[in-house]
């Protein structure tokens, strides 16, 4: 899961940095990444090359040292001070997570008012989000990216950067509740009935609003009719029914209540129950 993001490599863009500056600079540094000193050049000339070089290479290290230089040599500066953050975005895009996230989070700490705050944290949330494996591995990282996103969704709601979090949030959440998915399945087909309907719970009462709760409500008519427990398997029916008739999982469910001389009304009291008069009834108290 990797991100672009988008034209943000071109933020400073609006800043009308001339070509002038750009070919003053290349005129004493025809190869890029070489150890020509920069002392001689002004922080706009150096930022203005370090995002020539970024821009026109696949490989991020020669940019970077025209931003670490910028640093270096105008440490008070708001050229300074840009070029941390550039420097976050161009380890990133360089897939060097831990650094991108350290120099993220460095700028974080020092201009936690700054207007590129929200970037800087955005940055920090992809570190995490970027490297969320397959569903089949351990989902340590997807925590950890929920986390992060949240935070940009929370402290900086009104920028483009929080718009693009509630999408990532949405599809990383639905990781999770995948994984609980494939490990009820597992013991689903093993006959560990009670094992796979613990798991799929988890996503009914969970992740509810993700795109697994249909096929957890239907794998959960399954686990329980195999265990004869009738009322729960025609309650996880119903709301299944309620919610999402025209998926296929309702179709499967419905005719396996049916084959039992079952209807997808709901029946007993469970922790089924509850939901039922929740998302059908409107019954909250």
């Amino acid at each position: 899961m990797r991100d672009g993001m988008g034209g943000t490599g071109r933020k400073y863009a609006s800043l009308a940095v001339t070509g002038a500056l750009v070919l003053a600079l290349s005129a004493c540094s025809n190869n890029v990444g070489t150890d020509e000193p920069l002392d001689a050049f002004t922080a706009e000339e150096i930022f203005a090359r370090g995002e020539y070089v970024l821009e026109n290479n696949a490989r991020t290290d020669a940019s970077l040292r025209y931003f670490r230089e910028v640093e270096r040599l105008y440490p008070y500066t708001d050229w300074a001070r840009r070029s941390i953050v550039m420097q976050a975005y161009a380890l990133h895009r360089d897939q060097q997570y831990e650094e991108a996230r350290a120099t993220a989070q460095r700028f974080l700490d020092q201009y936690p008012g700054d207007p590129d705050a929200a970037w800087a944290a955005y940055i920090v949330a992809l570190t995490y989000y970027d490297q969320i494996e397959d569903v089949g591995r351990d989902q340590g990282l997807t925590f950890q990216a929920l986390t992060q996103l949240r935070y940009v969704i929370e402290q900086y709601p009104n920028t483009e950067y929080a718009r693009s979090a509630v999408l990532k949030f949405d599809l990383a959440f639905d990781r999770l509740a995948a994984k609980e998915m494939e490990i009820g399945r597992y013991y689903l087909a093993r006959g560990n009935y009670q094992s796979a309907i613990n798991r799929f719970r988890v996503v009914v009462e969970d992740y509810q609003t993700t795109s697994q709760t249909p096929e957890a409500l239907h794998r959960l008519v399954e686990a329980y009719l195999a265990l004869g427990l009738r009322g729960e398997a025609q309650t996880a029916g119903a709301i299944l029914g309620h919610n999402f008739r025209s998926n296929p999982f309702y179709e499967d469910s419905f005719r396996l209540l049916s084959s039992a001389g079952l209807t997808d009304e709901a029946s007993g009291e469970s922790w089924l129950s509850e939901i039922y008069r929740r998302t059908v009834r409107g019954e909250w108290i």
